[in-house]
């Protein structure tokens, strides 16, 4: 049974796709099966592995708004061992479809389990939001990742997220918990970076990467 990771933070541009993409490929290089699913509707870990978004027959969205069967969206990726769960700009709108949709929060959840069994590890890029399409990676996850970039604000709106986690964990994910904090962008020679550094260690108490 694979164990499934949300990579998630509200804020952009604080590696989550980074992360996403490269995990997936050195844990794809020691030998395990990965899904990497992409649910930013920027989807850029789709073309960061190489897949052309305009392109696409299938993607995250008609599986998750059509029902098209996941393995007919899956495609494989420029790392052996690393299939990806594409992504392109159709998602944009899924939100507001998926509003009326009965469990609208398990929707993603409920497509991987039917190829969870297939996979290691099963990786989830998040967008940069709390919305839905978050809402339905935590729901589904076992471990939510949470990259955090090392400059002023990298704390701003963090407990929101983990209040996020909470509350999904209370009433729809009892499973899900912190896997780790990892630091991104990080300068070692700037005092602002280990400033940082020691804030996110002490409010995330031996979740931070070394």
């Amino acid at each position: 049974m694979g164990k499934i990771i949300a990579v998630a933070n509200q804020k952009g541009g604080v590696g989550k796709t980074t992360t996403n993409v490269n995990l997936g490929a050195c844990l794809a290089r020691l030998g395990k099966r990965i899904l990497t699913v992409d649910i930013d509707p920027q989807g850029n870990t789709t073309s960061g592995l190489g897949v052309e978004k305009e392109t696409l027959n299938n993607s995250v969205y008609e599986v998750m708004i059509n029902n098209v069967p996941i393995r007919e969206a899956i495609v494989s990726t420029m790392v052996d061992g690393l299939d990806l769960l594409p992504s392109n700009i159709n998602l944009v709108g899924a939100e507001i479809e998926m509003t009326s949709m009965i469990a609208r929060e398990h929707i993603l959840k409920g497509c991987l389990d039917q190829i969870r069994s297939d996979y290691d590890f099963i990786l989830i890029d998040c967008p940069p939001s709390l919305g839905l399409l978050t809402l339905n990676a935590l729901t589904a996850a076992d471990k939510v990742l949470v990259p955090i970039q090392c400059e002023f604000f990298a704390l701003e709106g963090l407990s929101d997220l983990m209040n996020t986690v909470r509350i999904v964990r209370r009433s729809l994910n009892p499973r899900l918990f912190l896997e780790g904090v990892l630091l991104t962008m990080f300068d070692g020679r700037t005092n602002l970076a280990m400033q940082v550094a020691e804030e996110v260690k002490h409010y995330f108490p031996g979740k931070v990467y070394a």
